[in-house]
């Protein structure tokens, strides 16, 4: 029997705005409406951002308790939130770290690359790596490239991350130069994770521009999880608009139910974003 599948919407993410799509949610109301749509479609966690009055990315620790409890509300208790810690360049790792301390989240998404950029002392990280584990804060780590897959693994070798089940999100793509994804780059990902040979890692996988559908439905064939919705792509294979976040999510549910996979949410969605530890614990 195929492994269950994890879909994660990512409705709006940092970047865009309405001017790129009419649809993209914005507010915290339009947000949390967005993720009842999208678990009613299919969506068993959301990845979810936060704006300012002027539209722009923000990590602001009351606003975020609004928009969980906003979701909460709208979509109901077994939709997974995720918030992010994304810097935009513009957010040190400390002010991430206490983005998290003052939220305490059930999940959060965490670059290598931000959280540990150089020369920040590994030290503080691997305390706040720790902490979140004790804590049972689910974290899941963004990996950009092959460059921070080889980081992740040096780092769970040399016991800067704890042990145990380790969630990561590997994106294909970018936004620059409007660079789309495609399978392959999943493909080099993929063999070097064989090659390591580390099942304690719990994959999914995002991917941008018009090759999202492509490289989500070779993940889910592969067993991977997937994230899908307007932070990543707005578009379908043939460029042409997508009309919501919910279609973007029955699209993808469609191709794991082809494939035998059924849906996952309320506390294992949560495990495969990098929670540990009693459930009942956790609330």
């Amino acid at each position: 029997m195929a492994e269950p599948v994890l879909i994660m919407v990512a409705p709006n993410g940092a970047r865009r705005t309405k001017k790129d799509h009419p649809a993209l949610p914005v507010s915290i109301a339009e947000t949390a409406r967005c993720a009842a749509e999208c678990f009613a479609t299919g969506a068993g966690a959301i990845h979810a951002h936060i704006r300012d009055e002027h539209g722009r990315h923000v990590l602001d620790p009351e606003g975020y308790k609004d928009l969980i409890a906003a979701i909460g509300r709208e979509a109901g208790p077994d939709l997974a939130v995720q918030i992010t810690t994304e810097a935009v360049g513009r957010y040190t790792p400390a002010q991430q770290r206490s983005l998290v301390n003052a939220v305490h989240p059930d999940a959060v998404s965490i670059a290598i690359r931000e959280m540990l950029p150089d020369p920040e002392p590994y030290s503080e990280a691997c305390d706040f790596y720790a902490w979140c584990r004790l804590e049972q804060i689910g974290v899941q780590h963004i990996l950009y490239d092959l460059g921070d897959l080889e980081r992740l693994l040096a780092l769970r070798t040399s016991g800067a991350l704890p042990d145990g089940p380790t969630a990561i999100l590997m994106v294909l793509g970018r936004y620059a130069d409007e660079h789309t994804s495609n399978p392959a780059e999943l493909m080099a990902f993929a063999a070097r994770l064989h090659e390591a040979g580390d099942a304690d890692l719990i994959g999914m996988v995002c991917a941008f521009g018009k090759g999202e559908r492509a490289a989500l439905a070779t993940a889910l064939g592969l067993g991977l999880h997937a994230r899908v919705g307007f932070e990543n792509s707005i578009v379908d294979p043939h460029g042409r608009p997508i009309a919501s976040n919910s279609i973007s999510v029955a699209q993808v549910a469609g191709i794991a139910e082809v494939l035998g996979r059924s849906r996952v949410e309320g506390h294992r969605a949560l495990e495969i974003l990098g929670r540990t530890g009693h459930p009942s614990a956790a609330q």
